[in-house]
C-alpha cells in the first residue's frame, strides 16, 4: 500500500538511527521519533476518517476489529 519511494527513505532514516555510535543519543533519537511518529499516526487517523475511511478498513490495517480501531483512535 504504501509508495516503494517512500519506505525506502524510511529504512535510510531508520538506518541512520541505527548508525549513531552513542547508545544515549540513539534512545534520545528514537524517543523523539516515536513521539512525532505518534502524532502523525492519531493526525492520520482523523484525516482518514473525514475522507470517508471506515473504522473497519482502518482497523483491518492494524488487526483490530472495528471497535478495536475505534477504542485505539477515538479521542476522548
Amino acid at each position: 500500500m504504501a509508495d516503494p519511494a517512500h519506505v525506502k527513505r524510511f529504512d535510510r532514516a531508520m538506518q541512520s538511527l541505527l548508525d549513531l555510535p552513542d547508545p544515549l543519543s540513539r534512545l534520545d533519537a528514537v524517543r523523539r521519533c516515536i513521539g512525532a511518529l505518534d502524532d502523525l499516526e492519531a493526525t492520520t487517523v482523523a484525516a482518514a476518517r473525514a475522507a470517508g475511511v471506515t473504522w473497519t478498513q482502518i482497523g483491518a490495517l492494524y488487526g483490530l476489529s472495528k471497535q478495536g480501531a475505534q477504542q485505539r483512535f477515538r479521542r476522548s
